[in-house]
């Protein structure tokens, strides 16, 4: 059930700590190709993201000024690790179809990590995809494997520095959007009711990576919930057949 008075949001950090107000409550859900689905309640998403502020924190030394290429396609983790970066500060920049622009990159978050020229000075965390991945396979010498490693850190957010309201938060070509108009950027991005739950499509597409990031964001800093669908295979009257009937078992009271 939707918040009845949802209060809008001024920063990250303050969407991260509405999460746990309705701690049971879905605010992420994901369905993917072949049958995947994954809920993530207020509480499991805050602590996702808490454990990977953690690790940029403690391990990778992130924090206003960090510059982290999210070489990502739209997907429930992608959303995980830009609000843990955003939480600390960092800038967001997407990556896209042909690879990653990692000039003054320090962190390198990535599915792809081996198939890009890495630089050696910068930080890299491989990200496995799929929801059973327990290791990240043909993991590149030095590289984080984040199924592994993000579940060592703590439940709470240790400590986190204070993003600078005028630093970039999402950098997108020539396009920065500051901290300080992050949560504003997102619920221009998202024009659904507050307390929504939303349905929003998705595809491989890392290009619409940013789009998707700040939608959903918008979404969450109003008290809704945001279901993402990965479209299966197939013809379009099948796909919207599979969207109409996952809009219904879940609840859906907005699309995008």
């Amino acid at each position: 059930m939707a918040p009845l008075n949802p209060r809008p949001a001024g920063s990250v950090a303050d969407v991260l700590s509405a999460l746990l107000s309705e701690p049971g409550r879905p605010r992420l859900t994901w369905y993917g190709t072949g049958g995947e689905r994954i809920e993530l309640s207020g509480a499991v998403l805050d602590n996702w993201v808490s454990k990977t502020t953690n690790l940029l924190v403690e391990e990778l030394d992130a924090g206003p000024g960090t510059r982290l290429v999210l070489d990502l396609p739209p997907h429930w983790r992608t959303l995980v690790w830009a609000l843990a970066a955003w939480r600390v500060g960092a800038t967001v920049a997407p990556g896209h179809g042909d690879g990653a622009d990692l000039a003054g990159a320090d962190v390198l978050v990535s599915d792809r990590p081996g198939a890009l020229d890495v630089p050696r000075s910068v930080a890299t965390v491989a990200v496995a995809l799929p929801a059973l991945a327990r290791r990240f396979d043909d993991l590149p010498a030095g590289a984080l494997d984040a199924a592994q490693a993000v579940m060592t850190y703590g439940d709470v957010i240790g400590w986190a520095p204070a993003p600078d309201p005028a630093l970039p938060a999402l950098a997108v070509g020539a396009t920065d959007v500051p901290h300080a108009d992050l949560v504003i950027a997102g619920t221009g991005a998202a024009p659904v009711p507050a307390g929504a739950r939303a349905l929003l499509p998705v595809s491989d597409d890392r290009s619409a990576t940013p789009s998707v990031l700040l939608t959903t964001l918008g979404v969450l800093a109003t008290g809704g919930s945001v279901v993402l669908l990965q479209p299966e295979p197939g013809d379009a009257a099948a796909r919207d057949a599979r969207a109409d009937r996952i809009a219904a078992d879940e609840r859906v009271t907005a699309r995008l």
